[in-house]
């Protein structure tokens, strides 16, 4: 029985796991901080996170403004946004960086339902294991009534 359940667990927490990166990183035509979480800056020879070295902050819906703590940083920061896989091309403006996210593209509304699609699957697998488990439940509690019965006579 516990055989069956890693089974859905080992699935879940794979599709989970996708899910958490495809969301962490989704780019859905508005600006949002949480895509800036993967990329690492070199300052002083270790990876950092952007927001350990600067503030960011949202003027308006499709923009990001990085602001770093130290001016040195700045050239540091566009370079690692400009090698990311981000796909928006940085503005430094000599004490901060603009990020302008476009408007969504059909290819990125298709990447969207590609997302929502893994979640449904989620809600699959969750589902599954519940009627797994309900049917386990209902055989064990059937057979301790005939084990009991059993015992009786």
């Amino acid at each position: 029985m516990k055989e069956e359940y890693r089974i859905y667990e080992e699935k879940m927490r794979k599709t989970i796991e996708s899910l958490q990166g495809d969301f962490g990183s989704v780019r859905a035509g508005r600006a949002n901080a949480q895509v800036l979480d993967k990329i690492r800056v070199e300052y002083y020879g270790v990876p950092t996170p952007i927001n350990q070295i600067g503030g960011i902050t949202s003027p308006d819906s499709r923009t990001l403004v990085i602001q770093p703590w130290d001016k040195a940083a700045l050239k540091l920061i566009e370079k690692a946004l400009n090698e990311s896989d981000l796909g928006i091309h940085p503005q430094n403006d000599g004490s901060s960086i603009r990020l302008s996210f476009p408007q969504l593209t059909e290819e990125r509304r298709k990447e969207l339902t590609y997302e929502e699609q893994l979640q449904y699957q989620i809600e699959l697998l969750k589902r599954e294991l519940v009627k797994k488990e309900a049917e386990v439940l209902r055989l064990k509690k059937r057979n301790e009534r005939k084990g009991g019965d059993a015992r009786k006579r």
